[in-house]
């Protein structure tokens, strides 16, 4: 797997455009990413979860190959896929001294036109996804906002509250963090990626919309980014459409889905020692960051 990523990364850069993307029959995606935890103290009995390996399918999206390895001497490491078919990775390690690095190589295609995962009629009515939670709870101004723009077409009431979105919320690093809740995000006018999501969807969630939180990677920006998806009738039951709030749009073939769920889902790490060491500077995580397009639209993402 390594060998057919390090294969892809050797050729020429070729930057393309949007739209040679959205014309594209086929694209292929190689991801090379590492991410990197250092800590204070040895850790004993490392337990981490992580996802961050692309879905097998979803909607146009097929996941071709995928490869993760781990520095740490006696690494177990398993795979399975959760109730909303993200595959999760269990990484068990005895003994940590000070780091760990965790490599992922994956290798996705998407062909054909771009189109949302359909999914059971049912999900239309998924309380999952219809429910707040804490950090996409409605206030009364986030209400106000919702029936104003709601209306009876699910795809036009989602465009609408993804442009107000854009327009509501100013990209600013720092200005919040991982437990901002989408209220503050708006009363604050500012905020990252994951607060135009978490603002969407509360929106969405307030119009009785269904709607779900989607992290992945946008082309040619660094880091992992995170979008929505809305979910309306479809003649094959119901369909998962793509919005990026953040970027005021659809999600387009220039976006890579990692996983969607009810909410975001920060990874799960626990260990004698590992909990100390990820409060402060002691404990880190190496970011990710994704590279321009390849020839042939083939893209690499590294750090």
């Amino acid at each position: 797997m390594t060998q057919i990523a390090s294969a892809l990364l050797r050729a020429p850069v070729q930057y393309l455009s949007g739209r040679d993307l959205a014309l594209a029959d086929r694209v292929i995606y190689v991801l090379h990413q590492r991410f990197r935890y250092t800590y204070g103290a040895p850790v004993r009995d490392l337990d981490h979860r992580l996802v961050v390996i692309p879905p097998q399918q979803h909607g146009d999206q097929r996941r071709r190959l995928q490869s993760i390895t781990v520095s740490a001497e006696g690494a177990l490491i398993t795979n399975r896929r959760d109730s909303a078919s993200n595959t999760v990775t269990r990484v068990r390690v005895p003994l940590v001294p000070d780091y760990v690095e965790f490599l992922l190589d994956a290798v996705v295609e998407r062909s054909g036109p771009a189109s949302g995962a359909v999914l059971p009629a049912a999900t239309l009515s998924d309380p999952r996804l219809l429910r707040p939670t804490r950090l996409t709870a409605a206030d009364p101004a986030i209400r106000d906002l919702a029936a104003a723009m709601t209306s009876r077409d699910g795809l036009e009431t989602a465009e609408r509250f993804c442009a107000y979105v854009h327009g509501a919320l100013a990209y600013a690093h720092g200005a919040t963090s991982v437990m901002t809740t989408a209220a503050e995000a708006l009363a604050g006018g500012s905020g990252v990626c994951q607060d135009s999501a978490h603002l969407m969807i509360a929106l969405c969630r307030a119009a009785r919309l269904p709607a779900r939180y989607v992290s992945g990677h946008l082309l040619g920006e660094g880091g992992t980014h995170a979008w929505v998806e809305v979910v309306v009738a479809d003649p094959a039951g119901a369909r998962a459409v793509a919005f990026d709030p953040c970027n005021g749009r659809r999600a387009g073939k220039d976006y890579v889905t990692v996983a969607s769920r009810r909410a975001p889902d920060f990874g799960h790490l626990r260990g004698d020692g590992a909990r100390c060491a990820d409060r402060g500077q002691a404990g880190r995580r190496c970011a990710d960051r994704l590279n321009r397009p390849l020839p042939g639209a083939i893209f690499n993402c590294f750090h």
